[in-house]
């Protein structure tokens, strides 16, 4: 059984809480992503996922089995590192060999024992059992790198090594697989690469994977569920598309893609809409917040910039001016002054398109149902 749940989980260096009572129940065969800023909890949560860090209190099930106190070994769990923790002086071949070697040992008679510190030692002082053999070749077919099995690691790419760490990871065939922000070492093409590499494996094999990153592009690309997590907690926990559509705080609405965020007050609320008023402008929304002083919350790509003709007087109007223009290639990138707030607008670029200058005075249309009040 691949599923972890985690209930009330606390963990303390000394006087700092690392972890404050995290719950987290995770699906067999789920993708599921930690996310948040560095030093907000979630490579200790994941280590004590592992066996690496031991709770101060709370409880870490593995299937059925409660594992506070098994050691890392015990666990069923597989674990690709940042670092990936290659052995350089191993090539391919006995990196990913290297577990099932570790596991004959503990298993041989005397001979065997021998053997495996051989192969350990140098692949050709004793040749590898056929079934080691036959499951290693398996592997790095799976991975393709097959091709490369003689090569030492130090000689191979970045995307390279990452394949090496994530075949040695399922040689072992693991109940749960562990990845610690296993491509912030890669360039962004290859992250690309990389997290489809990632996404088709664990499909594939129907593996639980739990996969701890700081970077929301790659949370919400890959996981089938997102955890944000800030200041050892867990602030809320859903789809990626839920996160981004219905973020709970300002501060995921942040995190979780660009927005928009703005305070204001609750002036009026008649049949579906709240009239919300900040820095002397009004916008309607059909969120319905509990209170009256709110944060208006607005994806960049919800804005529009039109024409004075264009203007719709049963959608939310507001007047800025430009103060910046960025070319991103399929998007152009306005930060717009409206009073005495800075607004982000992204817009669809075509080839031909122009871009607005600094100065350029422009009307923003909103729709009701794109405001998000929190």
């Amino acid at each position: 059984m691949g599923s972890v749940k985690i209930e009330n989980l606390v963990k303390k260096f000394d006087d700092v809480e690392a972890l404050s009572d995290v719950n987290l129940e995770i699906k067999e065969g789920e993708f599921f992503a930690l996310l948040g800023p560095s030093g907000c909890g979630k490579t200790t949560t994941m280590r004590c996922i592992a066996g690496f860090e031991n709770p101060t209190s709370g409880t870490i099930k593995i299937g059925d089995n409660v594992v506070n106190h098994a050691p890392p070994n015990q666990r069923n769990c597989g674990m690709v590192f940042q670092s990936y923790a290659l052995f350089p002086h191993y090539n391919v071949f006995e990196n990913v060999a290297y577990s099932l070697n570790i596991k004959k040992l503990k298993e041989s008679g005397l001979t065997g024992k021998v053997s495996t510190y051989a192969r350990l030692l140098s692949r050709r002082l004793s040749k590898y059992p056929k079934d080691i053999e036959q499951k290693v070749w398996e592997t790095l077919e799976y991975v393709e790198l097959e091709h490369l099995s003689d090569r030492l690691t130090s000689e191979l790419s970045g995307g390279q090594q990452q394949r090496v760490a994530l075949a040695r990871a399922l040689i072992m065939e693991p109940a749960v697989l562990l990845m610690d922000e296993p491509l912030s070492n890669l360039d962004q093409k290859l992250r690309h690469s990389m997290r489809n590499t990632i996404r088709k494996i664990q499909q594939d094999l129907g593996i639980t994977m739990i996969f701890v990153t700081h970077d929301q592009e790659e949370a919400m690309s890959m996981a089938d569920r997102v955890a944000v997590m800030n200041d050892g907690k867990v602030k809320q926990i859903g789809t990626p598309t839920d996160l981004y559509s219905n973020p709970g705080t300002s501060f995921i609405a942040d995190f979780v893609g660009s927005s928009n965020i703005l305070k204001g007050k609750v002036v009026n609320r008649e049949g579906s809409y709240c009239t919300v008023q900040f820095n002397g402008s009004q916008i309607r929304s059909i969120s319905k917040p509990k209170k009256d002083d709110v944060e208006v919350v607005i994806r960049p790509e919800n804005i529009s910039i039109i024409k004075e003709h264009e203007i719709d007087p049963t959608k939310n109007i507001l007047e800025g001016s430009i103060m910046f223009s960025t070319y991103l290639g399929a998007v152009v990138r306005y930060d717009i002054q409206v009073g005495t707030h800075q607004i982000i607008v992204d817009t669809t670029y075509k080839s031909g398109d122009s871009i607005l200058s600094p100065g350029h005075k422009v009307h923003l249309t909103i729709e009701p149902e794109r405001v998000l009040l929190i």
